[in-house]
């Protein structure tokens, strides 16, 4: 990565506005072992549009719940402290980043069609492998993240993004290996560049960094980093939004075996897939 290059992919990630306050005290709150729903009312009844928020998430199809919640204690303590901190987080984030429909070489609409995607499929191939139901949003919230480096080197490099995608295209490799030969960075490093700016903390932000480099990973999170994987190969393999990227790179065997999945995986959940990424748009709404 140039010098160049890389002030002005920090340049613009500075410009970037901060979480809002209240979700970062929110995320304090749900780090303390001993934090109770009260605590979190106390923090998110004081932020109108989380509060609203919240109540939108919980009262949407994703959640499917058979009676319309309206108390804030309530929802809370039916999702659990792990799934507020995700939502929360996934949230905050989707309402940081930008809106626009088309950003020089990728079309936001395909780029979000394909994060649902990876994040639905994280979260139901978790499932079928049996992680507690408590986490099973950190899945969905790291897929749907996963890619959020893709926003800056789109936005700053412009008509040099664009190009890359074309010649990965052309020359049927894998999109980070193309930024690595022709940007001389990746999403992955511009990923980890918002993480830190935003303090984001792990899982999150293990996954945007290392999520097609993990043979250096040596975190504890290598579960949910081998998921995204396998979702984001999926999702590309099905052509389920677009993101750059039509030439996955295939997950290894390590991959396969220590998930204790198969490349027919996928095929078993496809229909389930589809429909929860309509019920998770709600995410790209609020």
């Amino acid at each position: 990565m140039s010098d160049d290059i890389g002030k002005r992919i920090e340049s613009f990630i500075g410009e970037i506005p901060s979480l809002p306050v209240s979700a970062g005290k929110v995320l304090e709150l749900c780090n303390n072992v001993n934090v109770s729903p009260s605590d979190l009312n106390k923090v998110i009844s004081l932020d109108p549009v989380l509060t609203a928020r919240m109540l939108k998430l919980i009262n949407s199809a994703y959640y499917g719940l058979g009676s319309h919640v309206t108390s804030l204690v309530k929802a809370i303590t039916m999702l659990g402290i792990n799934t507020v901190k995700n939502l929360t987080l996934s949230t905050a984030v989707l309402g940081t980043l930008s809106k626009n429909k088309v950003l020089n070489g990728l079309n936001m609409e395909g780029y979000w069609q394909h994060c649902l995607c990876v994040g639905v499929t994280s979260k139901l191939l978790a499932a079928k492998q049996g992680v507690d139901p408590r986490y099973l949003q950190e899945y969905f919230t790291a897929g749907l993240l996963h890619d959020i480096g893709k926003i800056p080197l789109n936005a700053v490099l412009s008509n040099d993004y664009m190009h890359t995608i074309a010649e990965a295209d052309k020359k049927h490799i894998d999109l980070f290996r193309e930024e690595n030969e022709s940007l001389k960075i990746n999403h992955c490093t511009a990923g980890a560049l918002i993480a830190n700016a935003w303090k984001l903390d792990s899982p999150l932000a293990d996954i945007i960094s290392w999520h097609h480099i993990m043979d250096g990973y040596y975190g504890e999170f290598l579960h949910i980093l081998y998921n995204v994987i396998v979702a984001d190969y999926f999702s590309i393999i099905y052509e389920a939004g677009f993101a750059g990227n039509r030439n996955p790179v295939k997950p290894d065997n390590e991959i396969w075996n220590a998930t204790g999945l198969n490349e027919n995986s996928f095929d078993e959940l496809k229909e389930k897939v589809f429909l929860e990424i309509d019920k998770a748009k709600i995410f790209l709404k609020i």
